[in-house]
């Protein structure tokens, strides 16, 4: 086919907008309504930009500002952390992480002695026969999904023969989801990639606050964590940006001895995770003021729950990481920091604020048993519209025992990772059954063993509610984003 190359125009796309969030239904109706093509207004020529993207085009302005992190050989020269990671990923959740110590222990020692059995069998196996090969090894690996998950690095190491042993030192706390602790086995081996968290957490004692940087479906947000984070702390993959990194201390060897034995390590040595750049390219805008690390820390987290921010750089959000922008006085730094510190204090402490005063419901007096709870649900009102009921989110069944009314509709506006904060904990708060190996993972274990309070997941609740209704009020009280352009 020839081109005509003194044509004036190569070529269009059409687009029409039929509006956001609309169901399967919804959308089918409304291409019947046009009929044809013809009977579809409004179409609007689009080109793709300079980053390749043919809708939600970003602002190119947010380039002007520093960018939050940046790895491999295209990174930029200037950043603001060091270093950042996305969190731990087991590739075997049930098995890694649960409500329970005592269940959790149980689960890895099986996982463990039957990955060992397997290597012996498969070793043996390989010196009856003549030499195998890597992956006919790992194809001699038996499946029982009650007892283990098998990957990749798991069937590599078993092919290799190396040895896993159970080390009770190595269960910890983690973050699983938005406001939900549990316990997990933190461990190279059986967590297929530990990424950069051994450098941000390293160790069960190991104190720090990483922030959690997430868009799903570009909604845009940020959480705080002081505790071990998993992969999918929502509703998809996100980033940690951590307030120190850690780095082992290695002992010294005899001077000019070349054959001395390799250097271990003898500690952990703790430092600022935001480059010293980082803290200069800020201090330049303020020379009246004397800025801290932490401070620029809290600065970036209260700014990144700005609603300016987020609107305006939506579509860049979505497609890359935050840049911070310099507000123009220092008096609005000095208020988003602030607010950075106050929301860290609600978000890091959700399990000791006040409760919000639902009311409670009850079916006689109750007794530490009667707070057991498995799944929570939602009260049912009728819709006006269509006359069919549909959830009333003011009324929340905790069980059959107790039911939470009163619950205040902008509590459920505090969105973080992809859903209301509200919606993690109903989510979470339960008992779950995983499918493939049968494990059980009880909400109330958690509350009885480690929290010592069969209560817990109800007043979890309660205090969730408050931290997702004072979120709002710092959110709204925040400076109007006047911006440090260049």
């Amino acid at each position: 086919m020839a081109i005509d190359t003194e044509a004036t125009e190569h070529g269009r796309i059409l687009f029409h907008d039929i509006g956001d969030y609309l169901n399967r239904t919804e959308k089918l109706d409304t291409v019947a309504e046009y009929r044809s093509i013809k009977g579809i207004p409004g179409w609007q020529t689009i080109v793709p930009d300079q980053h390749g993207d043919w809708l939600n085009q970003r602002d190119d302005s947010f380039g002007n500002h520093i960018v939050m992190g940046g790895k491999g050989k295209n990174a930029e020269r200037l950043a603001l952390f060091e270093n950042y990671s996305r969190g731990v990923e087991s590739n075997r959740d049930a098995w890694i992480f649960n409500s329970s110590t005592n269940k959790l222990e149980g689960n890895i020692r099986i996982t463990i002695d039957f990955y060992n059995d397997q290597t012996k069998r498969v070793q043996l196996l390989q010196n009856e026969q003549s030499p195998l090969s890597k992956v006919e090894l790992e194809a001699l690996l038996e499946t029982d999904l009650s007892k283990i998950s098998w990957n990749r690095s798991l069937r590599a190491d078993a092919a290799r023969a190396v040895p896993y042993h159970y080390n009770p030192d190595q269960i910890t706390t983690a973050l699983y989801r938005p406001y939900t602790k549990t316990n997990a086995y933190y461990a190279p081996g059986l967590n297929a990639y530990l990424n950069q968290i051994p450098r941000i957490f390293p160790t069960a004692e190991a104190k720090n606050y990483a922030m959690n940087i997430s868009c799903v479906d570009g909604s845009f947000s940020v959480l705080l964590s002081d505790a071990l984070p998993s992969k999918f702390v929502g509703e998809s993959v996100a980033q940690w940006f951590p307030l120190h990194l850690y780095d082992e201390l290695a002992a010294d060897k005899s001077a000019g001895d070349l054959f001395a034995e390799p250097c271990k390590p003898t500690g952990l040595q703790r430092r600022d995770a935001i480059t010293d750049e980082g803290l200069a390219y800020f201090q330049e805008s303020y020379p009246n003021e004397t800025l801290t690390k932490e401070d620029l820390f809290f600065y970036v987290y209260g700014l990144l729950h700005s609603e300016d921010y987020r609107s305006r750089f939506a579509d860049n959000l979505s497609k890359e990481l935050p840049r911070i922008p310099k507000v123009k006085k220092a008096a609005d730094f000095w208020a988003f920091s602030k607010a950075g510190r106050d929301l860290a204090a609600l978000h890091l402490n959700y399990e000791t604020v006040d409760k919000y005063p639902v009311t409670i419901q009850a079916k006689g007096s109750l007794v530490d048993e009667d707070y057991r709870v498995t799944k929570m649900k939602f009260g049912k009102k009728r819709c006006e519209e269509t006359g069919r009921n549909i959830n009333d989110r003011s009324t929340v069944i905790y069980n059959g025992k107790i039911t939470m009314t009163g619950i205040p509709d902008e509590a459920w506006d505090y969105v973080v990772n992809g859903k209301s904060a509200l919606d993690w904990v109903m989510e979470r708060q339960a008992v779950t059954t995983h499918k493939a190996s049968g494990i059980v993972n009880d909400a109330n274990d958690w509350a009885i063993e480690t929290m010592g309070n069969a209560k817990y997941p109800l007043e979890l609740f309660q205090r969730v509610v408050t931290v997702s209704l004072e979120t709002q009020k710092i959110v709204s009280s925040l400076p109007e984003l006047d911006m440090v352009q260049g």
